[in-house]
């Protein structure tokens, strides 16, 4: 059943999007679906994801906007081009393994004017029981999480930095921007890093998952050119501008100040070659 895994989907969400996230029950049916939602905007002011069963191999999940949502919107058609592409991008890599309909628009210009927007996505499971825990945890990760990462890019959800003698959080919700563009810090980056890359070392070739089992989660984001050496902001695509790095390729390539190696001078040094 869905709704036992409340808490466990809400926490994936959570580290995906940098938002707190609230899920609820859907009633009706036998089979119940969820409602989920950022906790600080509440079911009827943002956008709200329901996960449903579909047939006997799938789950559904459609996104739209809550009845009073106009300030929110009004937040997301003034997003900025990279928010919006970055938006986009999370959206086409949710198109690459399920079936993907945005409203009466195309996965690649795709914007949100009003309520009517809406999103629907459904994602087959071909060799595990859609009911288990390992094929809801794959649709909150494969889906359910880049979708509602989409929104809270659009929307605006910083991370912010913690400061010395306060008790401010490490990721809070707002519907105002921070001065500073945190994108070293930004999980929405991270998310869709990895799944465009995959969590593979592109120097080394290392797999931490495969060799560290559950405590492999290590796989770091390396930027290519440093956001802090650009000398004008510039569009910013985390399909070009970043990749995985394990933590001693990414040590490695820090080494060198102000401009990091890049990943091809790091495998020339040490005689890696990929096939």
């Amino acid at each position: 059943m869905l709704v036992a895994r409340r808490e466990l989907i809400a926490r994936e969400l959570a580290e995906g999007t940098g938002a707190t996230i609230a899920v609820g029950s859907l009633e009706g049916g036998l089979r119940r679906g969820l409602r989920i939602w950022f906790d600080d905007l509440d079911e009827k002011h943002g956008p709200v994801a329901e996960l449903r069963p579909y047939g006997l191999k799938s789950h559904r999940v459609h996104l739209a906007f809550g009845p009073f949502a106009a300030r929110v919107l009004a937040t997301i058609r003034a997003a900025e081009a990279e928010d919006v592409q970055l938006a986009r991008s999370l959206v086409r890599s949710v198109a690459r393994i399920a079936e993907v309909i945005v409203t009466d628009q195309g996965l690649d210009d795709w914007t949100v004017a009003d309520a009517r927007f809406g999103i629907t996505a459904t994602f087959r499971h071909d060799t595990i029981n859609p009911d288990t825990d390992e094929a809801v945890i794959l649709t909150c990760r494969e889906v359910l999480v880049p979708l509602m990462a989409a929104m809270a890019e659009l929307i605006g959800y910083d991370v912010v930095e913690e400061v010395a003698g306060t008790d401010l959080p490490a990721i809070e919700g707002a519907l105002s921007r921070s001065t500073v563009n945190r994108r070293e810090r930004n999980p929405r980056n991270r998310l869709l890093c990895l799944r465009i890359h995959g969590r593979t070392c592109r120097i080394c070739g290392t797999d931490p998952e495969a060799v560290y089992g559950a405590a492999g989660s290590i796989i770091e984001v390396h930027h290519l050119e440093p956001v802090s050496m650009l000398h004008e902001p510039r569009p910013y695509d985390p399909e070009t501008d970043l990749v995985p790095l394990c933590p001693s390729c990414h040590r490695a390539v820090h080494t060198r100040r102000p401009w990091p190696y890049t990943p091809e001078e790091l495998m020339g040094m040490t005689g890696i070659h990929h096939g």
